[in-house]
């Protein structure tokens, strides 16, 4: 298994423009004819987060590290994952677009912003994966305390463009908020998660919109207070490049319906998922999880296969709000069933 470190791309390189997608098929070479030797495995590069509403990659991540890999056990000896982390939906879409990734966890603005980007033809939605989890944190201390208290204040998300971004963003013009990438009414930081929580505290940021376990521990470390909580909102989809649906579909539906089975296990098995996300996160953050953070978050969170597409519209809308997409694109090959 190859785990590459938290990626830090740069969010603008997306956002700029999409480059043409890069070849994202890793083919399975055929036998020596010299050696004899028996064909390679298929490898199949899948990239998640850090982050609680990412409990499937987080689950088969640690499963994986045990040497228990859920997906694969289902795909068979024939395939090998590797599997790829980082830090926010644009850096993972920029991976997908290159060819260096074939499928991830993500959340649903980049996803749908690299496929308007690219006239919908480099990335395609196979299935739900997380709801809620994500949420507006402000100090506990009242000074923020209706939204026009943030006239003038600085809020963090996760990274510029990602789906709390775009949220954020939408959210603060529908309050009346002039607001740029820049600057504006109130200026809108894309802050990485763990930097959040320092400057939180300082009392350099007024707010802080993020997922889950970073909501939890804003509340339980820093003082902090919900403000709005997005309940229903989706969070987290699972994404392919449209060159490895094209070039390996059967292998697509394969990892779908392994992922369905995961989502039925995971709301099975509430506590054995839980201490898997706690480990794998401990793995990847290189600090200590307590159990007791994630019981804490687990109930903001619901696992899903489905995905709505009139839901993935309003996230259309919202980026246009928010000055990300001036074309509101056509969604009809988004979602696909392989």
């Amino acid at each position: 298994m190859h785990t590459r470190p938290l990626s830090r791309l740069p969010a603008l390189a997306l956002l700029a423009g999409l480059a043409a997608c890069g070849d994202s098929r890793t083919p399975a070479s055929g036998p020596s004819s010299e050696s004899g030797a028996p064909p390679a495995a298929q490898v199949l590069r899948v990239g998640h987060f850090p982050n609680v509403t990412h409990a499937h990659g987080l689950v088969a991540h640690a499963l994986s590290r045990k040497g228990e890999g859920w997906f694969e056990q289902r795909l068979g000896p024939d395939v090998r994952i590797e599997w790829y982390t980082y830090n926010a939906g644009p850096s993972a879409m920029e991976a997908i677009l290159s060819g260096s990734l074939d499928v991830t966890y993500v959340g649903p603005n980049p996803a749908l912003n690299a496929y308007i980007r690219s006239g919908g033809a480099e990335v395609r939605l196979l299935a739900g994966a997380t709801n809620g989890g994500a949420a507006l944190v402000v100090h506990g201390d009242g000074r923020i305390a209706a939204p026009e208290d943030f006239r003038g204040g600085r809020i963090a998300t996760p990274q510029l463009g990602n789906t709390q971004d775009v949220s954020c963003r939408a959210w603060l013009a529908a309050q009346g908020f002039h607001v740029t990438q820049t600057g504006g009414d109130v200026s809108v930081l894309p802050t990485a998660n763990p930097d959040q929580l320092d400057l939180f505290v300082s009392g350099a940021l007024d707010g802080v919109w993020t997922v889950e376990p970073w909501v939890s521990r804003l509340e339980l470390e820093c003082g902090g207070r919900i403000m709005l909580s997005e309940d229903d909102a989706i969070t987290t989809v699972l994404a392919c490049s449209t060159a490895f649906l094209e070039e390996h579909r059967d292998l697509a539906k394969r990892f779908v319906a392994a992922h369905a089975e995961l989502t039925e296990w995971i709301e099975a098995h509430p506590a054995e998922a839980q201490a898997l996300v706690a480990a794998e996160l401990t793995e990847e953050t290189h600090s200590p999880v307590k159990p007791e953070l994630i019981a804490h978050c687990w109930p903001r969170l619901h696992v899903t296969n489905a995905l709505a597409i009139e839901q993935l519209r309003d996230f259309v809308k919202a980026a246009q709000t928010a000055g990300f997409l001036t074309d509101a694109g056509d969604l009809a090959n988004l979602v696909v069933v392989p």
